[in-house]
């Protein structure tokens, strides 16, 4: 997309010329390229580098997981009725856009980069694009390093936005924050800037991988650890050089494990520590659990630690739903009603069925109960295992011996609720009809048969 017909779809979005904009400080001290795990930690070279820490295992396995479980949730417009139940809606104004965010993305591929950007950075900013009626139709996902948010003098937020070509930006410009969606959170220094889990685990994860460097370096040269040699005498600092330069260039690197021959009483003396007198591992799943921490993921998730012992499968996807996705679930959900200009009555739902479904005999049971208890309807149940409706499958089921409770409350109502009263049954004018007419025919019969008097 050229730039003016960019321009020309954002409309009046860009910003009054007559408003100073200043920029917000991002995070404390530029923490996006170089993060200090410790105060002054900078100094003394232990810096945490966002792009190594982004390589660590876990911290990648995290992220990952996230973003597409979340991704694979299909997006719902719902709709509330008139009954107050929530129901999934089509809209020709919010449906298709829903559906394919872009020219270059589906929604899986679209869900996966905004919530990746915001795990990685703490910030997803979303551009809208919108056609003549002022409706959008395409979202596109920036990068957060191309953004500035600006906070103008009469405190109204703008984006200044650089050079992204595939969303149809050729060059810098500013528009308000009604053209874009800003998904942040842990805004502890701004509540415009927010901060990534690898602020606090970032630490942990340049641990672990310093831990595996050392180990890759080690067996890189073959398992032999470093060492000294000595002499039972003093030896002089040009034979001290030659001897160590003859050891490194024929015993070590692609020549370790050769065969030395050490002659006027000179020993070699390994210097590195076994690995399990550091607890090697025991350190490495440490950084590995911290990292999982800091994201909300139980380490299980990710092949970290064992599994629980209670083998219950929605139990255990609940709790990674309620600690890990829900927040991240709803936040995307409300940024999207609001971003989308949602009408009252309308909004956004991820179809969370799928990530919270149980294992098949305890879902069977589940929907066998609820069809037993009248809460649903056959159909429904059918529905829920992906299974057609069948003819008078639509209602609800009762047991012919249950009772209302109204009609409970009219029984207990009476003195004795279960010794009542014989009440009269009142006449039946048809019975009454009938024994009148049998007991008219009776008399003609008698009357007939009867001998005649003079």
């Amino acid at each position: 997309m050229a730039r003016s017909t960019f321009l020309a779809a954002l409309g009046n979005a860009l910003a009054p010329r007559t408003k100073a904009l200043a920029p917000v400080p991002q995070g404390r001290g530029g923490w996006l390229r170089i993060l200090e795990s410790v105060a002054g930690a900078w100094q003394q070279s232990v810096a945490v580098k966002y792009n190594a820490v982004l390589s660590h295992h876990a911290d990648f396995a995290c992220r990952t997981l996230i973003a597409s479980d979340i991704a694979k949730l299909r997006i719902k417009l719902v709709q509330r009725g008139d009954d107050g139940i929530w129901a999934e809606v089509t809209n020709p104004a919010y449906s298709p856009v829903l559906r394919k965010p872009n020219h270059f993305q589906n929604r899986i591929q679209f869900m996966e980069s905004w919530v990746l950007s915001k795990l990685q950075s703490g910030n997803s900013i979303v551009l809208k694009q919108r056609d003549n009626r002022g409706v959008v139709v395409r979202l596109y996902v920036l990068d957060w390093n191309l953004v500035t948010p600006l906070v103008a003098d009469d405190g109204s937020v703008f984006y200044q936005l650089n050079t992204d070509r595939i969303s149809g930006l050729t060059g810098s410009v500013v528009v308000p924050a009604r053209e874009i969606i800003h998904d942040r959170f842990n805004c502890f220094f701004h509540p415009l800037i927010g901060l990534s889990p690898i602020f606090a685990g970032g630490l942990a994860a340049t641990q672990g991988l310093a831990i595996q460097n050392d180990s890759t370096q080690f067996f890189q040269n073959g398992a032999q650890p470093s060492g000294i040699l000595t002499a039972p005498g003093a030896i002089h600092d040009d034979t001290a050089k030659r001897l160590k330069e003859h050891w490194e260039s024929n015993y070590s690197g692609k020549n370790a494990g050769k065969v030395a021959v050490l002659g006027d009483g000179l020993k070699y003396e390994p210097m590195k520590a076994k690995a399990v007198d550091f607890q090697l591992i025991e350190q490495l799943r440490w950084t590995a659990e911290v990292v999982c921490s800091t994201y909300h993921v139980p380490p299980y998730k990710i092949g970290v630690g064992p599994l629980p012992s209670y083998n219950n499968v929605q139990a255990l996807n609940i709790e990674y739903y309620s600690q890990c996705l829900q927040a991240l679930i709803e936040a995307i959900e409300l940024c999207l009603d609001e971003g989308l200009g949602l009408a009252e009555g309308i909004g956004t739902e991820f179809d969370v069925d799928n990530l919270l479904r149980m294992d098949t005999t305890a879902l069977i049971n589940a929907e066998k109960e609820a069809v037993g208890a009248g809460i649903k309807s056959p159909n429904e149940a059918r529905r829920r295992l992906d299974l057609k409706p069948v003819p008078g499958g639509e209602s609800p089921y009762l047991q012919q011996q249950n009772f209302s409770l109204a009609a409970l409350a009219k029984r207990d109502a009476q003195a004795d609720p279960f010794h009542p009263a014989a009440v009269d049954a009142p006449p039946d004018p048809q019975a009454a009809s009938e024994n009148i007419a049998r007991l008219a025919t009776a008399l003609r019969l008698k009357f007939a048969e009867a001998p005649a008097h003079g």
